[in-house]
């Protein structure tokens, strides 16, 4: 009752599913902890909330800068009240951790170790396109351009179109799993057969498979994405490129794979 204001201005941003979820979860969960109406909330409340958020509950830095994020788009632009934690642009500081990679052997260690042909067929375009895998499991058949070689991915993060690589590897397994569908069809049906895979199936897919490869590294499904962008930085391809494939705003982003590139850091000789 008290974020329909709130629900409205998601729709007119045009907000992601996503953004518009994550937003109105935590305004509500504020107001849950203070027990006030919104209009009766104040900067020590919300100050007290994050704190609470990063103690109590161990959220990430992440979490928590999303949290504040929510709870100032609330405030300044439905209740008009510009508190100065919110506007001081003072966030949770966040972790600077290097992106877990998989070596081009571990790679084909894992995709060989499986024996499903359409699991294999979603991680072999996960790491070959750069895919994330909300991404892959919205792929279409009219997605997937044969004769360009190119799949474009639709409305991806940001609200953003773009277009990724079409290996010559899995080509033809490609084409067979699109012949008998319509332009309109899911590539990954789920188990009720009218909508897509699940990211939680195909979770468990890589999850389930990275043991069973017997790779030790904490990875995830993500790790193919990191995986692909890294490979390609390691053979060479220019960085601004990768950019344009990840679909990444700002190149600043992207440049994180060059401190995780073994190309680079195999040139330098250990003093030991």
């Amino acid at each position: 009752m008290f974020f329909c204001a709130l629900e409205s201005e998601f729709k007119l941003r045009n907000f992601s599913q996503k953004t518009s979820k994550s937003y109105l979860y935590y305004n509500q969960d504020l107001i849950k902890y203070c027990q006030k109406d919104p209009r009766f909330v104040k900067e020590a409340d919300i100050k007290q909330y994050i704190e609470y958020l990063i103690t109590d509950r161990h959220v990430s830095a992440s979490t928590a800068r999303l949290a504040v994020n929510a709870i100032k788009f609330y405030y300044i632009n439905i209740q008009k009240r510009k508190f100065n934690y919110l506007v001081s642009g003072i966030l949770p500081k966040a972790e600077k951790k290097l992106p877990v990679v998989l070596s081009k052997p571990e790679v084909s260690r894992l995709l060989n170790s499986i024996k499903n042909f359409k699991h294999k067929l979603i991680l072999s375009l996960m790491y070959s396109a750069g895919l994330r895998v909300s991404e892959v499991v919205k792929l279409k058949v009219s997605d997937i351009d044969f004769d360009r070689r190119i799949i474009l991915i639709s409305q991806a993060k940001g609200k953003k179109d773009r277009q990724s690589l079409l290996s010559q590897k899995i080509f033809f397994d490609l084409k067979d799993l699109c012949a008998p569908k319509q332009g309109n069809e899911y590539l990954f049906l789920g188990t009720n057969l009218k909508n897509h895979l699940s990211i939680r199936s195909v979770e468990k897919i890589f999850n389930n498979n990275l043991i069973s490869s017997g790779i030790k590294k904490a990875a995830t499904c993500h790790c193919l994405r990191h995986s692909f962008a890294t490979h390609l930085l390691e053979s060479g391809t220019d960085i601004r490129y990768i950019q344009a494939l990840l679909g990444h705003k700002s190149l600043t982003t992207t440049q994180v794979y060059t401190r995780v590139s073994n190309e680079f850091l195999s040139q330098i000789k250990s003093p030991f």
